[in-house]
């Protein structure tokens, strides 16, 4: 089955992606973390996935294939205006909180120096096992590639390291606390 055609997001495109992550991320150690609660889980999870795209839609680094069903959002090395911190006006204190530490312990793990960084990637379950995840992530690595630089994640379930690791990544940290954190790279 050939991969349908990649593009990259619009803001057109935010309610379903966002909807899309939400209902791929539902049972992830990291988004369970931040937003444990069952009833604000579905609100909390939509600001924190519209944030990180907002964040990104307008570097045209956001790749998607039937806008949404599979999508992954890659940060650039260039530095680039931060969006403001909207998620402040939309989590509980304690989800704010929670988010942050994650952010820090997770930023503290990253590598020195310039590199891709892909900070979602996600597939609707109702597209799981097409592919389409691997077909999304590859653009950003080409992109990497491209510019002679590392691509790094950081994923908390095991079943990811391993996918990740025969996609070429490496494990090259990894941490216990606030949840289990790998960070993986792959150099050019």
């Amino acid at each position: 089955m050939p991969t349908p055609e990649i593009t990259v997001a619009t803001p057109a495109d935010r309610d379903q992606i966002v909807a899309s992550l939400i209902a791929a991320f539902a049972g992830d150690p990291v988004l369970r973390h931040l937003f444990p609660d069952e009833r604000t889980y579905p609100e909390f999870s939509a600001a924190f996935f519209g944030h990180l795209f907002d964040k990104r839609v307008g570097k045209e680094t956001i790749w998607t294939i039937e806008r949404g069903a599979s999508t992954a959002i890659w940060e650039p090395p260039s530095p680039q205006p931060a969006a403001g911190d909207t998620l402040a006006d939309q989590l509980s204190a304690g989800a704010l909180a929670r988010v942050r530490a994650y952010d820090d312990a997770v930023h503290a793990l990253l590598p020195d120096g310039p590199f891709w960084y892909l900070g979602v990637l996600g597939t609707h379950p109702r597209s799981a096992g097409r592919r389409w995840g691997r077909a999304v992530m590859d653009v950003g690595l080409r992109r990497a590639a491209a510019d002679g630089l590392p691509a790094v994640l950081e994923t908390s379930t095991p079943v990811n390291v391993e996918l990740y690791r025969r996609a070429g990544w490496k494990v090259v940290r990894e941490v216990t606390d606030p949840v289990p954190i790998w960070v993986m790279q792959q150099w050019p």
